[in-house]
């Protein structure tokens, strides 16, 4: 079994430090330096002004986004507050099999969605053009190319 290590004599028989005094002045000059800084940096910052963000009593964030509800693929859709997957694909689903929306309003024929639901998903949704602006659609029956 090995022994373990003793700590090294000096030369006079008493106990050597494993730093040297001059390496010990070096160490602890070198943690004042460090504490320095950090205050330092702490006044930068903004701690004497009482500036600096707590994490525990930070807002959230809210990231702002819209969708156009003509062109979204139902992943998209789904991340809109009051709308699930359930009914993102509901809609898809009407925008393939009756066309698409010529205004927010015409999101009513979707199942699911009434006019309480509407106005709080408006916000997150793209503002539809006039059907005069739209190039390519039909006005009165009449081709628009």
């Amino acid at each position: 079994m090995a022994q373990p290590q003793q700590p090294k004599k000096s030369a006079d028989g008493g106990w050597r430090p494993v730093l040297r005094a001059a390496d010990q002045a070096a160490v602890a000059g070198l943690v004042f330096l460090a504490l320095v800084g950090m205050g330092a940096y702490w006044v930068v910052q903004g701690g004497l002004r009482g500036e600096l963000i707590e994490i525990d009593r930070a807002g959230p964030l809210v990231a702002r986004f819209q969708v156009d509800v003509n062109a979204a693929t139902w992943p998209e859709l789904s991340q809109v507050p009051e709308i699930g997957e359930t009914l993102a694909r509901r809609i898809v689903e009407s925008r393939d099999e009756a066309g698409r929306f010529i205004d927010h309003a015409d999101l009513l024929r979707v199942n699911g969605i009434g006019p309480r639901t509407l106005e709080r998903m408006k916000p997150f949704l793209l503002p539809m053009p006039d059907q005069d602006e739209v190039a390519g659609e039909q006005r009165n029956g009449e081709s628009a190319l």
